[in-house]
């Protein structure tokens, strides 16, 4: 098959994207952490342990919980503050102060759902219906074409997910490295539009991104987003550069001309520059919340301990928000459906919808 056009004209006529919230440089954000970095109050921490030990007590399905039974008269109101700070402001989140020490990962995994409850509705992160997932090394390697790369040591590389925003709670740190990595796409396209508007105007064409093995009935096993999308006057993004290499095993795909690959190289470029991304260190009891369709994340790689008991180990949530912004219908096909509120996850012929307290 034909490649994709090798460039689009230099009068590439997109405006900057002049939104400033999400148009950030890491040290500035860093520098203001005041704004998106919110300590929780004695109260607050005090609400959420009443909120959780009624559910951890009755045995209730974690993924059965909702904003009606994990119950937060002071702090709900303040979450659906964060809610709004993901889809107007900074599009990062991260609530400080949870002390794990003494929860179970029962508890620890009730408290988190529950506060992701008021942010949003969970969505499968994988062909088993995982709700609750978990990152966390468990022997994959990041050659394998049909592996998540975070289920390994690896360094991630910056990408997306397939969901309107992903959350992480800290477990376990690992013993060196493991740092989150935000850039935000605004930013990387401001810079991509002056110093190389042709290579700009190419990602904004179709891309083939391999779904690495989990596919909805129906569907092809990769997907054609491109990645960059002007949307009803938003920039949104769709990134992840060893999904689009490994989408190329199939003979149909448009195939990556050398120009692709060029953009695709500054495009992490920008991504990696200190003077873009930012990076944080997560501890146990951080919930960290990031709106994918403006930023992307990374982690770095990371050595973990010698006792499983203490190696690295994150829950993640993928979650769906009411309230959003219309997504570019190209996105149905990751998404499944575009509808406000109802969107995002992977649904497979063997999807059940499940909250597993530990990692594969």
């Amino acid at each position: 098959m034909r490649g994709l056009p090798m460039e689009r004209s230099l009068d590439f006529d997109l405006p900057p994207y002049q939104d400033v919230s999400f148009a950030w440089y890491g040290p500035q954000l860093q520098k203001h952490s005041e704004e998106w970095a919110i300590h929780l109050s004695f109260d607050e921490l005090n609400e959420l342990k009443d909120a959780m030990r009624p559910l951890s007590e009755s045995g209730m399905d974690i993924a059965l919980i909702t904003s009606e039974n994990f119950v937060l008269p002071g702090l709900g109101p303040r979450l659906g503050e964060v809610r709004q700070s993901l889809i107007r402001g900074k599009g990062v989140v991260l609530l400080h102060g949870l002390d794990i020490g003494r929860f179970s990962k029962r508890e620890a995994a009730i408290t988190f759902f529950g506060v992701g409850a008021y942010i949003g509705k969970a969505r499968s992160q994988n062909a088993e219906g995982h709700l609750l997932g978990h990152v966390k090394d468990v022997g994959r390697s990041g050659d394998d074409v049909n592996a998540r790369i975070y289920q390994t040591h690896e360094r991630q590389s910056f990408h997306t997910d397939s969901s309107d925003v992903v959350g992480l709670m800290c477990l376990k740190q690992a013993r060196s490295g493991g740092e989150s990595l935000l850039v935000s796409a605004a930013t990387i396209f401001n810079e991509m539009r002056k110093r190389r508007p042709d290579l700009a105007a190419l990602l904004f064409e179709p891309i083939a991104t391999d779904r690495r093995g989990e596919v909805p009935e129906g569907m092809k096993p990769y997907v054609l987003i491109p990645v960059f999308s002007w949307y009803e006057g938003h920039l949104f993004v769709f990134y992840q550069r060893q999904y689009i290499e490994s989408a190329q095993r199939f003979p149909e795909v448009p195939r990556l001309t050398d120009r692709h690959v060029e953009a695709l190289e500054l495009f992490d470029e920008l991504a990696n520059d200190p003077a873009l991304n930012i990076s944080m260190r997560l501890v146990p009891g951080d919930m960290q919340f990031v709106y994918n369709h403006s930023l992307l994340h990374d982690r770095t790689a990371f050595e973990d301990w010698e006792d499983p008991a203490e190696q690295r180990h994150l829950f993640r949530l993928w979650l769906t928000i009411p309230g959003d912004r219309p997504l570019p219908p190209c996105f149905a096909q990751r998404f499944g459906s575009i509808e406000i509120g109802n969107r995002g996850g992977i649904i497979a012929p063997v999807t059940k919808s499940c909250a597993p307290l530990d990692a594969d």
